[in-house]
């Protein structure tokens, strides 16, 4: 058998997911490839006589439809013929079944432009189907699942598991009513450190071993006293719906060592997480940086840890699952330095004349901020300020804004801050104004209304953004507002041409960019906010709004698990970008990504411009 041109050796070894070959298996595979100039004249000879074929695009481009998929405009690259290679071998795979195999589907392919493709006759490939990652790679291009495979590592990372899964035990607690050596006694039974106090099934207290230490044995207290009488009242808690990594960070930033995990709707104790579980389950120590900055007493102990964290990126971060919860590691972190802020400004200045509360606004209300995030924050108050009180907020939110900037979290360009005036508001002056943006829901007020519409109580009196959200919840899900929203995240397009090919960002100093949280992630913050908001979930962040989308809200469950894996997918591209190039910006370089990850990043903005054509359907009429 003649050799085989390496140019036909260097186009199959730089395409996925032939790159992954030996290079025997490589040769071989280049040695049972067919190449062929495919034009309009041809077409219905060459791919009727071949109909079991898979077919790999060199350049030209072409329109191609199968019985049981969408039509699909393909160039350099892309494959097709994919479901009836799969339906082939896919049972021989599964069960080395002798039963013959079903007829080969239509196949219908039309040229838009003339071009080489390669063909690989179905049995030349049979062997490489065998192998996992061959076979798992076409599967998942032909279902137009975007980094589906790494998902289940991911979710199984332990700072991103669900407290549900690490609270196997159920609560140890006793009533109030009842004495320190009953308590002393239950947990001599249950062998443990610590009991829960209850009234009514709600937790009033928690009592520990060094309670019994310091606040009995150490001076004689009466065991006959009850409970209460030696118990931390109303303890620090945290809901059940929450991460592992928020109770590490609460625990270390409260520093200490007992956390009572509640249900989120009852607020019935579900279970207790102690240091000693952190410390079986810890493998990683961005804990330490998180406890650092609660510690912090001043701003220049503040600033010093926090310019430890992109340097703890860079040197910790390198699995996938490592990118999922960066963005939920930096919020967690900014909440921190902001809270440690306002301790400091009120240590100086006094006790802010009125209840209020500091607001995080998109990236860290959604908690997934990256290097290159900015502030985004607001202050709500539970009435109208006089002059003073307005002096005193005033100097507290410029000193909050300029303290975050010297800690690394830049000052937003678009003075979306709480050092501007305007971000200084009563709950019913933002009540007002939301009124505003539902009625009249301009281009321009949309653009920055999707930014406000992510929002998170960081400090102060969380319940003035309860009553916020119960006020203006009802308007955000008034029809033509949806509409409006719709609309307007339609007006942003992936970038893919109408041949799916990339379409790079013009501005970049790199010619190969693509602006993925412009083009991609936001059309997906985008899409998920507006079904939450017509489902009237508050919550900010885009994965748990997908993971609390009722039925009927629709978006079925395998859509939402698309998005929610493409979002994982950008996330982590997102990342690594910034990590390996030193940026801030959103640019991913397509030269940088493995042939692999360019096809999945090609899948992952066809399924989202299907999700935006879907949401305008739903909300709008299908007039975008």
């Amino acid at each position: 058998m003649s050799a085989v041109p390496q140019q036909v050796l260097t186009f199959l070894g730089e395409s996925a997911p032939f790159d992954t070959l030996s290079d025997s298996d490589l040769g071989e595979l280049a040695r049972h490839a067919s190449l062929i100039y495919l034009t309009q004249d041809n077409v219905a000879e060459l791919i009727d006589k071949r109909a079991t074929s898979l077919y790999l695009i060199a350049n030209g481009q072409f329109t191609v439809h199968d019985c049981d998929g969408p039509v699909k405009h393909l160039s350099e690259g892309d494959y097709f013929n994919l479901s009836n290679i799969l339906n082939k071998y896919q049972t021989d795979t599964a069960q080395q079944s002798a039963t013959a195999c079903s007829p080969p589907t239509p196949l219908s392919v039309s040229v838009d432009q003339p071009g080489l493709i390669y063909q690989f006759a179905g049995d030349s490939i049979a062997s490489l189907l065998q192998q996992p990652a061959i076979f798992m790679f076409f599967s998942t291009l032909y279902t137009d699942m975007a980094g589906h495979q790494a998902i289940e590592m991911s979710n199984s990372m332990w700072l991103y598991r669900p407290l549900l899964d690490v609270i196997n035990n159920q609560p140890v607690s006793v009533d109030h009513a009842q004495s320190i050596q009953a308590a002393a006694m239950t947990m001599a039974d249950h062998n443990v450190s610590s009991v829960l106090v209850t009234k009514d099934n709600l937790l009033t207290g928690i009592v520990t071993d060094r309670d019994l230490r310091n606040r009995v044995v150490a001076h004689g207290c009466d065991i006959s006293a009850p409970v209460t009488q030696i118990m931390t009242a109303q303890p620090a808690s945290i809901s059940d719906n929450r991460t592992l990594f928020d109770a590490m960070a609460l625990m270390s930033e409260k520093n200490i060592h007992h956390l009572p995990v509640v249900n989120q709707t009852t607020r019935q104790p579900v279970g207790m997480l102690t240091a000693t579980d952190l410390i079986r389950l810890q493998r990683s120590n961005v804990l330490f940086v998180i406890g650092a900055l609660a510690k912090a007493s001043n701003l220049y102990e503040l600033t010093a840890v926090a310019w430890q964290i992109p340097h703890y990126f860079a040197s910790a971060a390198r699995r996938p699952g490592d990118f999922d919860i960066a963005g939920k590691v930096l919020s967690q972190a900014t909440d921190i330095m902001t809270r440690r802020l306002l301790a400091f400004y009120e240590a100086d200045h006094g006790p802010a004349p009125m209840h209020w509360c500091w607001l995080a606004y998109g990236s860290q209300a959604r908690e997934d901020q990256t290097m290159g995030s900015d502030q985004d924050n607001s202050l709500l108050l539970a009435r109208q300020p006089d002059a003073a009180a307005s002096r005193y907020f005033a100097g507290m939110s410029h000193y909050v804004c300029q303290g975050l900037a010297k800690c690394g979290i830049r000052l937003c360009e678009g003075n979306i801050m709480a050092s501007n005036p305007a971000l200084r508001q009563s709950v019913d002056q933002a009540y007002k104004e939301a009124q505003q943006w539902v009625n009249q829901p301009t281009p321009a007020a949309l653009l920055k209304l999707n930014i406000f519409l992510d929002v998170r109580a960081v400090a102060g009196h969380r319940e003035l953004l309860a009553q916020l959200h119960e006020l203006r919840m009802p308007l955000f899900k008034r029809p033509l507002f949806l509409a409006a929203l719709v609309r307007s995240t339609n007006d942003i397009a992936v970038p893919l041409s109408l041949f799916q090919k990339f379409v790079y960002h013009k501005q970049a100093a790199y010619p190969d960019s693509i602006d993925i949280k412009v083009n991609a992630v936001a059309i997906i913050n985008n899409l998920v906010r507006v079904y939450a908001l017509a489902s009237q979930i508050s919550t900010p962040g885009t994965l748990p709004r997908l993971a609390g989308l009722p039925k009927g809200s629709g978006l079925s469950v395998k859509d939402a698990e698309n998005l929610r894996d493409i979002w994982l997918f950008l996330g982590r591209l997102r990342w690594r970008h910034q990590l390996t190039n030193s940026v801030t910006d959103n640019r991913v370089r397509v030269s940088q990504l493995s042939s692999i990850e360019k096809h999945q990043l090609k899948a992952a903005f066809k399924a989202i411009e299907r999700a935006q054509q879907a949401a305008v359907l739903r909300f709008a009429g299908g007039m975008g």
